[in-house]
């Protein structure tokens, strides 16, 4: 059984990671699974793609399109192109789609398109605002998945409200070993699963490792000191230059406060942050590279706060203990909301004030709750997928 692994965008890399380990233990056991792996490109500068397959020790891509950036159309044009062109070579039976980016969008159509079977991880997540590219994207690749994995029962929840049908075991998390279903699932009946999150997978796998391979805390003289830290890279935030000004105008507040923040700045933000922004303001926020994943793990583990518009850094800030503001309207891990450890402040200053110092003025959670699985998510989908194609 071959399957393709699609990814192009750094969370992709990460979730990636342990997908590699999964199948590479599955191969050992099972023996006819076989693993490919296709770089779309979509980010392609070293300290967004290069030193995550460095750091993680990521197979080298079977495939690397090397699109780059560029508008939504012409990016995922490009992406369809060359994905339809790798696909017919390749003849994967199936297809694994990671997350909801222009790659994830362009891979669950491409191989639909030559009637390849698809399965989306990160299935079934909403922030229910089409305006956002990645509301879009993940809609619209759920709706041609033959295997839908889902991070929570949230997920799980949603593709039941618009009408896929009863999930697997009742929508509950999958036993590992248990799955025995009767039908093979097809993109007309696919199969509803509720796997766990990947990237509580890598948290759990990386953050000891991290912690003893970067020195990024001695580095910038956080070292046991209290400090947030803000990351902003969405095109929602970063092509406003209102929004961005009060982003700013909010965490150069909290410094103001008390609080250092740094910010590893995105390469789409830092071409705007100085035409937009004012001086006084950036300078007051720590602005420094792009992090690796092990030097942005430790950051996140040893922050007082998290201030991002990052759907992955809201999880990874919550699966670490840390509370977090998050610079958006909505958000699709509402699960997080409900906790009380993640606040909506939109692109307001006022409002990130306000939640910042309500979240660092609360006492401390005592307790994390397992909302995203067991740490074994990658495993689980490995198991399906091996399990759906014995039924084929």
């Amino acid at each position: 059984m071959k399957i393709v692994s699609v990814v192009g965008a750094r969370p992709q890399f990460v979730k990636l990671g342990m997908m590699a380990r999964a199948f590479g233990r599955a191969a050992q056991t099972a023996g006819d699974v076989q693993h490919v792996i296709v770089h779309t490109g979509q980010h392609y500068d070293r300290s967004l793609s290069d030193v995550f397959f460095d750091e993680l020790e990521l197979p080298s891509p079977d495939v690397n399109l090397g699109v780059g950036s560029g508008p939504h159309g012409a990016q995922t044009g490009a992406m369809l192109r060359g994905l339809e062109d790798a696909f017919v070579k390749l003849e994967p039976d199936l297809v694994l789609a990671y997350g909801d980016t222009n790659t994830t969008l362009a891979s669950a159509l491409a191989a639909v398109k030559l009637h390849t079977p698809v399965g989306h991880i990160e299935a079934g997540l909403r922030s229910h605002n089409k305006q956002m590219p990645e509301e879009v994207n993940r809609i619209v690749s759920d709706h041609v998945s033959t295997l839908l994995f889902c991070p929570t029962r949230k997920a799980v929840d949603n593709l039941c409200e618009e009408g896929f049908g009863s999930p697997l075991l009742g929508g509950r998390l999958v036993p590992i070993g248990s799955l025995r279903p009767e039908t093979r699932a097809t993109a007309d009946r696919p199969w509803v699963v509720n796997v766990g999150d990947v990237m509580y997978d890598s948290v759990l796998f990386h953050r000891e490792r991290a912690s003893t391979r970067t020195r990024v805390l001695e580095d910038l003289g956080l070292a046991g000191s209290p400090y947030g830290v803000l990351t902003v890279h969405r095109a929602e935030n970063t092509d406003d230059p209102t929004r961005l000004r009060e982003i700013f105008s909010g965490a150069a507040s909290v410094v103001r406060s008390g609080l250092p923040v740094v910010c590893p700045l995105h390469p789409r933000t830092k071409g705007v942050l100085a035409q937009h922004v004012a001086r006084e303001l950036t300078d007051l926020v720590r602005i420094i590279e792009p992090a690796s994943y092990y030097e942005m793990l430790t950051l996140l583990a040893n922050a007082r706060l998290v201030l991002t518009d990052s759907g992955g850094v809201q999880r990874e800030a919550y699966m670490l203990g840390v509370d977090c503001v998050t610079l958006r309207d909505e958000t699709e891990w509402v699960e997080l909301l409900e906790t009380g450890r993640n606040r909506l402040a939109g692109a307001r200053a006022a409002e990130i004030v306000a939640s910042a110092e309500a979240l660092l003025h609360r006492a401390p959670p005592v307790r994390i709750d397992p909302l995203y699985g067991d740490g074994n998510a990658a495993d689980r989908i490995v198991e399906v997928c091996v399990e759906w194609g014995s039924l084929g």
